[in-house]
């Protein structure tokens, strides 16, 4: 495989997705780089956040409503995802392999891995609700 050549504008989506804990899809990563690439397409931001999921550099999530956010963050780790203001957030907490032991245990096949989202009702909605 040729080696990848070196793009500024990909450098600057990856600086902003290791930045941000918001999670955002392509739509507020283009909103965000277009400040400092104003000719740039949102054809190249999906390319670009594609291609950085692909090499491992960036996780692409997809929400239960068909929303894909992106995560600069790609260590194994939860989400929570909030069913009032629908942000996402990273859960500091230790992942289970012993989900990956019993999922084995039941699938023809090979486990690698698993991705889970918790729902609840985030800090901030909370408050608003109380």
């Amino acid at each position: 495989m040729a080696a990848l050549k070196y793009s500024r504008q990909r450098e600057v989506i990856k600086d902003y997705l290791s930045k941000t804990v918001e999670h955002p899809t392509a739509d507020i990563v283009y909103m965000h780089v277009k400040e400092q690439f104003p000719r740039i397409s949102l054809g190249t931001v999906y390319r670009n956040l594609n291609l950085l999921t692909d090499m491992g550099e960036a996780l692409k999530i997809t929400t239960p409503d068909g929303a894909v956010r992106f995560d600069g963050f790609t260590s194994p780790h939860y989400h929570a995802l909030c069913t009032e203001c629908g942000g996402l957030f990273d859960l500091d907490m230790d992942i289970s392999e012993s989900i990956n032991e019993e999922a084995r245990a039941c699938f023809r096949g090979t486990i690698h891995s698993h991705s889970t989202i918790f729902y609840g009702v985030c800090g901030r909605c909370q408050a608003r609700k109380d």
